[in-house]
């Protein structure tokens, strides 16, 4: 699966992979890839185009219009979809800045790959042709050291780029059966969310009926330690490597998390990003649907008519307030972030719910990560993701992120400042930090190794932007709201609001990823899809029985 950071996962999940093949001889290989189900012929007769608004032009919005499209054309029903995005950008979660201000340096801001198992993903960026190669292409690749676990007062476990077999008697001495074990429950896990992809299950009304239809009530129920450790995977392997990852692509230990978003961190096989961002797969999307995509558009206010018709009220650019009627209206994204008025009240109010402050940091520098702060004598590992030291365990409320203090540390590549910089003209390395506040100055000169000068005295409020330009050429901060809190629990939010009324969030407390998203922005279109057929077929009929009463 995918999700903000990924950060290096993929290498080191790798290696358990390859040690799940030649140990056991258990592998059965993932469902082929998922293709489009046709919904068959209808004698739709509709003259007038169905108006669809889609509230955000992420994965889910970008993903409903897609398929939308593809239903629509193949029921033979015209339709027109107006997407609002309030922001001056598609992609959502998925968007790229540039080092530099120089576009032959962009870098993810958001979610930054996907893997093998994310069909809707795969196949879309395949369709509309767009090119996908290793996440881990532009790496510097200068350390043996690729991935290196940290728990804030040593490195638990690192992995060696270019010794996989080293690498695999390391796992094998230290955890015993754990890795082989934890990828047969990835994999039997993944498997049964696999089969919300089709027939009988898709599309399917409830997330929570289709979660139990599917064997997986009893994952998110769990916490993901509870979870691991009911099934036999020790807890030192639990700590050390699944936590580093639920860590990195979620901001939240193993006693908080459920035990399904914590299996999908494992899914890590054929990790790939598109050249020049992933924003691309939903712009393509959105390209492909021929929505009218009405970006820096705020939605205020929906009105639901008597008639089952919806009046949305929004503002292009902040100015005057314009009104336009739709036959559906597709809320994709978090409700409680959207400031929508809507009236009457929904029959189905979706519940507020915990999200993640994610602080996100960018920077190049000239320097590498300092051995020294890590207590190292050699080079540091080009990712280093962090874990909690053994005994120390957060609870299952504690949103804590222990003495280590942030959540990982990525080199991303290597990059030419430009000629107006002054100083150091030498190769610069950027950076990637997730951590749950923002970075102090003092901070991030530690992990660079950068001596202060008499005169460089940073506050206790300093941060990245006091360190001087010689020593950071560039940064770029973002705070996120990205995926919220995934506490256990075995009800999700319901993808019908009301009449004509659709939801997309409820995915995100169940699997919180672009996959997921774009699968539950399919899922709706299916469902709008089949309740027009369903329509004509009925006008179809109620027709024909006039016929034959006249004749």
């Amino acid at each position: 699966m995918d999700s903000i950071p990924r950060n290096g996962f993929p290498q080191l999940f790798s290696h358990f992979t390859i040690i799940y093949y030649v140990v056991t001889l258990l592998f059965v290989p993932f469902s082929n890839a998922i293709e489009q189900q046709p919904l068959g012929t209808s004698s739709y007769s509709e003259t007038t185009p169905k108006r669809v608004a889609i509230i955000g032009a992420g994965a889910a919005g970008s993903s409903a219009a897609y398929n939308l499209r593809k239903y629509a054309d193949a029921l033979q029903v015209p339709v027109n979809i107006t997407v609002f995005e309030r922001e001056s950008y598609v992609g959502g979660r998925s968007t790229t800045v540039d080092v530099f201000d120089d576009p032959a340096y962009p870098v993810e801001l958001g979610a930054s790959i996907f893997v093998d198992v994310n069909y809707n993903l795969v196949n879309a960026s395949k369709e509309l042709g767009l090119l996908a190669s290793s996440a881990s292409r532009a790496r510097p690749m200068e350390s043996e050291d690729t991935i290196g676990i940290w728990d804030g007062e040593q490195f638990v476990f690192v992995l060696q780029d270019t010794y996989s077999w080293w690498n695999i008697g390391k796992l094998l001495w230290k955890y015993g059966l754990a890795p082989i074990r934890a990828q047969n429950l990835m994999k039997s896990t993944v498997n049964k969310f696999l089969q919300l992809y089709k027939e009988p299950v898709f599309p399917f009304k409830s997330l929570s009926d289709a979660a139990a239809a599917v064997g997986l009530l009893d994952v998110t129920a769990s916490h993901g330690d509870a979870f691991l450790e009911k099934n036999n995977v020790s807890p030192d392997f639990a700590r050390d490597i699944i936590q580093a990852s639920t860590r990195v692509n979620y901001g939240q230990n193993l006693a908080l998390i459920h035990g399904l978003e914590s299996m999908v961190c494992l899914a890590t096989d054929g990790a790939v990003a598109i050249h020049g961002g992933n924003w691309q797969i939903f712009d393509a999307m959105l390209k492909s649907s021929r929505a009218n995509v009405k970006l820096n558009s705020t939605v205020n206010s929906i009105v639901r008519n008597k008639n089952g018709t919806s009046t949305i009220t929004f503002k292009l650019n902040n100015l005057v307030e314009e009104s336009l009627v739709f036959d559906e209206v597709v809320i994709a994204g978090p409700l409680q972030y959207s400031d929508i008025s809507i009236s009457p009240s929904l029959d189905k109010t979706p519940d507020q719910i915990p999200y993640v402050k994610l602080h996100v940091t960018l920077f190049s520098s000239p320097y590498k990560l300092s051995p020294k702060y890590f207590g190292l004598e050699g080079q540091v590992a080009e990712t280093v993701l962090t874990t909690l030291p053994k005994g120390m365990n957060l609870g299952p409320v504690e949103k804590g992120v222990g003495p280590s203090e942030f959540w990982s540390i990525s080199t991303l590549q290597a990059v030419k400042p430009p000629s107006t910089f002054p100083g150091n003209h030498k190769k610069h390395y950027v950076y990637k930090i997730f951590s749950p506040k923002q970075p102090s100055a003092d901070f991030v000169a530690q992990i660079l190794g950068i001596e202060k000068s008499e005169k460089e005295d940073y506050t206790k409020n300093s941060t990245i932007k006091d360190l001087p330009s010689h020593d950071i050429s560039w940064y770029h901060e973002k705070i996120w709201h990205p995926y919220p809190y995934l506490y256990p629990r075995v009800t999700f939010e319901e993808t019908s609001l009301a009449p004509n009324i659709w939801y997309t969030g409820g995915i995100e407390s169940f699997i919180s990823t672009m996959e997921t998203s774009a699968l539950m922005g399919k899922n709706v279109a299916a469902l709008m899809s089949r309740s027009w057929q369903t329509q004509g077929a009925e006008k179809d009929g109620v027709k024909g029985h006039e016929n034959r009463a006249e004749l």
